[in-house]
């Protein structure tokens, strides 16, 4: 006969996961993706966007849920869609980077994301992940508590998603080609916009809208900001308001009380605010934090307007904003964030070490081309590397389907723990050192045995220029151990650890002229991409990838692919018409944005 302790442990048990289950939903959809026309800077464009709207359309879940995206690609380019942030826990195919877990899904051609959010509540997003696609093919993924469970923080009287982004008088994908055929920096964009439109500071015509957001006096309301911008880093504040910021990459964190944030792109921050201030007009606005020294930038600034109700029609109030290089604002912001233990998804710090990496991540050169000169430093090709890798993507198969299937000469596990060369690395003496520049092309990949602990320092280089790299790391959260200026040393700056409360996060600015210590448990089977989130920088080649094995149980195992997984040599798939009509939510959630 059992025992009551141990009866009464089961019924627990039982119980808890009976909730689990029942509180979990199928939250199904479509994205329509195609051609789109719209009038911004008093210019009308043709671009690609999902659903007929700029930006695409917010999902709403519950953490548990598991989500049913039906794509359909009716654009004239390659497609796929990348869930930011989502761990894909088992589900690395429906992760979305191109060649590296899927092949892109070709004109014509259609594929169904399935994937779960257990574990994760808070603002993440979703966007191309092809090319620079993603200019406008983007859109917001709120993961709200589950039935019974509330927010860490007071409840908001409303919600309201506040997505950051960069427009471009022309075609994106043009842009881009341009660039990459002469090697070297593409144009910057024209605008910067908030939730699709750039705002009051630009072009003066009709078209022209200002997102508008309407409240009321005396309430908290929650935001959620996202920056989605390809190549810029942005400052954001909000006139005569204080923001307490309460999660970062779907992560809870203390509250940090503020007058400004900072966003690298891919970066999302929670924050609440109090409509305390007099009736009135203020202008939510953000413009770039340009850490790169001497490089051209667009230096405007994008607006929208928090509108308290019956407010006397009058000129916005406008915020003062950190210059475009204070970067001891910057680092002040993203040092000072630390996360919530209390939190039901927190986990301890791994304290045992398994993988001990120290990477470079910088730009450089390449060759041109036999008989070419390209527009790049000395007649060469503008690239980036991390450890002197030059990352380069295969082109017809994805890097997961070449591991699951064995096929050779795709890739090779040499990424190196270590730099080929070391030397002073945040020196601006070394900038145009050409002994330095050159970085071969590799497509590297950094084995790592299942629920095997990493820890990386990701140090900055002065290699060409000096600035802030946002890094994006696939399939996990990292924890930020510590950050800093210089170079790193190990004698020293180990001392400034946090191995009790670290911010928890997926992608993190490493401070110009700086270092960054990330840790993270390699729990998750597949192959996970990790590179820069300024789109300039990861065609150039600043990423690599970690190819995590299985773990011996069918729990930790990598599963088959599914069946409609693009495959670069199918002819282009016919609309299946049916499954495009079906777009089903099996759970419809209250819209709480204004």
């Amino acid at each position: 006969m059992a025992s009551p302790v141990l009866t009464a442990g089961f019924v627990i048990a039982f119980l808890a996961l009976s909730v689990s289950i029942t509180s979990a939903a199928i939250v199904e959809t479509t994205f329509d993706v195609k051609n789109l026309t719209v009038n911004r800077l008093c210019q009308e464009h043709v671009v690609t966007a999902v659903n007929g709207s700029l930006p695409g359309p917010t999902l709403r879940v519950q953490e548990g849920d598991t989500l049913i995206v039906h794509v359909f690609n009716r654009s004239p380019y390659n497609l796929t869609i990348h869930w930011h942030g989502v761990f894909q826990r088992l589900t690395p195919w429906a992760d979305g980077p191109e060649f590296v877990t899927q092949c892109p899904i070709r004109p014509g051609g259609n594929y169904t994301y399935k994937f779960n959010l257990t574990g994760q509540v808070g603002t993440l997003w979703w966007h191309s992940h092809v090319q620079w696609l993603r200019a406008t093919v983007y859109g917001a993924l709120v993961i709200r508590p589950r039935d019974g469970q509330k927010y860490p923080f007071v409840k908001p009287y409303r919600e309201d998603t506040i997505m950051l982004g960069e427009w471009w008088n022309a075609n994106v994908i043009d842009v881009e080609n341009s660039a990459l055929a002469n090697g070297s920096a593409p144009v910057n964009s024209d605008a910067y916009t908030i939730n699709g439109w750039p705002g009051d500071m630009y072009a003066n015509c009709t078209s022209n809208k200002t997102y508008r957001l309407e409240v009321v006096p005396g309430k908290t309301y929650l935001l959620r900001i996202i920056n989605a911008a390809l190549n810029n880093q942005f400052f954001f504040k909000i006139a005569n308001h204080n923001m307490t910021v309460v999660g970062v990459d779907a992560a809870y964190t203390n509250p940090l009380q503020t007058d400004v944030l900072l966003l690298g792109p891919g970066q999302t921050t929670d924050v609440l605010i109090t409509t305390n201030q007099s009736p009135g007009l203020y202008y939510m606005a953000a413009h770039p934090y340009a850490s790169a020294a001497g490089v051209p930038f667009n230096n405007s600034t994008t607006t929208a307007i928090l509108a308290y109700k019956k407010a006397t029609p009058s000129t916005p109030i406008l915020p003062i904003l950190p210059a475009t290089d204070d970067t001891p604002t910057a680092f002040q912001f993203s040092s000072n964030l630390t996360s919530l233990v209390t939190s039901p998804f927190w986990s301890p710090v791994p304290r045992t070490v398994d993988e001990n990496m120290f990477v470079t991540i910088g730009l450089g050169l390449s060759d041109c081309g036999s008989n070419q000169t390209c527009g790049g430093i000395f007649g060469l090709r503008l690239a980036a590397s991390m450890n002197n890798h030059s990352f380069a993507l295969p082109d017809r198969i994805s890097l997961l389907e070449a591991v699951l299937r064995n096929v050779s000469g795709v890739y090779t596990t040499d990424f190196p723990d270590q730099p080929p060369l070391q030397f002073d690395y945040t020196n601006v003496n070394i900038s145009f050192n050409q002994d330095l520049l050159n970085t071969p092309k590799r497509t590297s990949l950094k084995r790592l045995r299942y629920n095997s602990t990493v820890q990386m320092v990701l140090q900055n280089t002065a290699l060409i220029g000096i600035e802030n790299h946002p890094m994006h790391l696939h399939g996990f959260n990292f924890y930020v151990l510590a950050q800093g200026f210089g170079n790193y040393n190990p004698q020293n700056d180990t001392a400034k650890f946090n191995f009790i409360n670290p911010q928890e996060r997926n992608t993190l600015g490493v401070p110009v002229g700086g270092w960054a210590v990330i840790r993270f448990r390699a729990n998750n089977p597949g192959v996970w991409f990790m590179h820069c989130h300024l789109d300039v920088h990861m065609p150039w080649g600043l990423g690599m990838a970690f190819l995590v094995e299985n773990g011996g149980t069918p729990e930790s195992t990598l599963p088959q692919p599914p069946a409609d997984l693009p495959n670069i040599n199918r002819n282009k798939d016919e609309v299946d018409t049916d499954n495009f009509n079906r777009s089903i939510i099996v759970r419809q959630f209250h819209n709480m944005e204004a």
